[in-house]
């Protein structure tokens, strides 16, 4: 007879739940890339029901009894931390009832479906109509989360994705960027504009452009037998480690697009991969953050992949596969890959001017969540921040503007912030890699990445939820988040 009868209940809780989840994610995956359109209504209505099934099993009686139950019982290191896990995402799940989570799903599953064909019209003023409803039941679910936890309704629904990060942290380190990102963007690009690069020449057809795509992702690790990559109107990864789900987009006059979009998505399935096997099922297993994850998709995309050296291995597959063309020799690509220019589109942004898409999301989407702002304040809360921030002129452009990205009509508020914390901790990351191999740079451009690779893996990929963020970070790199050192990379790459 077991001797941990509790937790072993809620071990087996929570294997049923992640082979529903399985299930879900795959559905979601379906949606965003195979599914008819004539499919949706059907679609998200199952997976709200689902929504529902797999929160009645979260919010089980029992469970809490169990819980309390399991704290008695004699655990090893890791089962402890797999009940913490339990236990957080038993408290967040009972504080919401289920009527919300199936309303929400319904909601978010309507608006991200009807957001495809509107983005593409330019059609502000549908949208609308689906976005309130989103908007509602979020601020609904920010509301009792943010009861539960005793902190404001952002940072309840940002905790979701970035366990214990506040707005006061954000605050202070977006601050920061703030005050010395301009003027680095300013140097880069005037050192930038005495150099001379040569643009790449298409047409680029989408077969050689996916051959690519699919051969750069073997070369960084990924395991086809478990994953595959795809195509959808916004890229992503999903699916469940065993049967990892990758999307990109491609254009016929842009390859380097689709290619580095599915560099970030790679970093994202490896990690996916590489959870620890013994403990998949359990809460312990996932992924610590998503700014841990986003760090793992910018140390692919990033840190490798508009490295020098990685330039280097990248050119001899591009004349490869569209033919020989100066801009495709190593210290042009190099100088692409690194160009410098303030766009419009978050996913497309250089390195450098990234981190100003994510401000404004952030800025915009905490007032939103907060009450300070309504969904009809969104254009010209836009409008204004991307001329402060970016210097562009986006009036009248929903497409290219508040529309282009999936999170809101997805519902996925307090996400943001994770993708410029999660640049910050891959800087991190590599800074202590280098510490360690201190040739890593040459050995990235001799086509070595195993010490990257198993760095990532005995550190990160491994440690899954096993700590807290921040003892993670400690544990993994000496020390807490630490801003010092994405600036330090920047500086490194634009400057030096």
């Amino acid at each position: 007879m077991s001797s941990t009868p509790a937790y072993d209940q809620l071990a087996a809780a929570s294997q049923r739940l992640y082979h529903f989840g399985h299930l879900a994610s795959i559905a979601r995956w379906d949606q965003e890339t195979n599914m008819p359109p004539g499919g949706n209504e059907a679609r998200g209505a199952a997976l709200a029901e689902l929504a529902a099934l797999m929160h009645r099993l979260r919010t089980e009686p029992g469970l809490g009894d169990a819980i309390a139950r399991a704290e008695q019982e004699s655990l090893d290191d890791v089962q402890r931390a797999n009940l913490r896990e339990i236990r957080r995402e038993w408290q967040q799940s009972t504080a919401l009832p289920e009527a919300l989570v199936q309303a929400r799903t319904l909601a978010a599953s309507r608006c991200e479906h009807a957001w495809r064909a509107q983005r593409q019209a330019n059609d502000w003023k549908g949208f609308l109509a689906n976005f309130r409803d989103v908007m509602r039941l979020a601020r609904e679910e920010a509301e009792l989360l943010s009861q539960l936890q005793g902190v404001s309704k952002y940072e309840a629904l940002m905790d979701r994705f970035e366990p214990g990060m506040t707005c006061a942290e954000v605050d202070r380190v977006f601050g920061d960027l703030k005050a010395w990102l301009p003027g680095l963007v300013r140097q880069a690009q005037e050192r930038q504009g005495r150099e001379t690069t040569a643009m790449p020449i298409g047409p680029f057809s989408t077969e050689r452009q996916k051959a690519l795509c699919e051969h750069v992702t073997r070369m960084l690790g990924f395991d086809f037998s478990r994953g595959r990559l795809d195509v959808s109107t916004h890229p992503f990864s999903g699916g469940v480690p065993e049967d990892v789900r990758l999307t990109t987009r491609y254009r016929d006059d842009d390859f380097l697009q689709s290619l580095m979009g599915t560099i970030h998505e790679t970093g994202h399935g490896r990690y996916e991969q590489n959870r620890p096997r013994e403990l998949l099922g359990q809460p312990v297993s996932e992924a610590r953050s998503m700014a841990f994850h986003e760090s793992q998709s910018l140390s692919f995309e990033m840190q490798i992949g508009r490295s020098r050296g990685f330039a280097g291995l990248l050119a001899p597959l591009l004349v490869e596969a569209f033919g020989a063309q100066p801009a495709f020799e190593p210290d042009n690509l190099y100088r692409l890959l690194t160009r410098v220019e303030p766009g419009l589109i978050r996913v497309d942004a250089d390195e450098l001017t990234y981190p100003a898409h994510v401000i404004l999301r952030y800025e915009i989407e905490r007032a939103l969540i907060e009450g300070d702002a309504e969904p009809d304040d969104i254009p010209a809360l836009w409008d204004e921040k991307m001329l402060a921030l970016l210097g562009r002129d986006t009036r009248g452009d929903f497409r290219d503007g508040p529309l282009q990205d999936v999170h809101w009509p997805g519902g996925a508020f307090g996400y943001f912030p994770c993708y410029t914390l999660g640049a910050m901790y891959a800087a991190q990351w590599f800074a202590a890699i280098r510490r360690q191999v201190p040739d890593l740079d040459e050995r990235i451009a001799r086509g070595d990445l195993a010490p990257a690779f198993d760095w990532l893996r005995d550190n990160i990929w491994l440690a899954a939820s096993r700590w807290p963020v921040e003892e993670l970070a400690l544990r993994a790199s000496g020390e807490r988040l630490n801003p010092a050192h994405f600036r330090a990379h920047l500086e490194r790459r634009y400057l030096a």
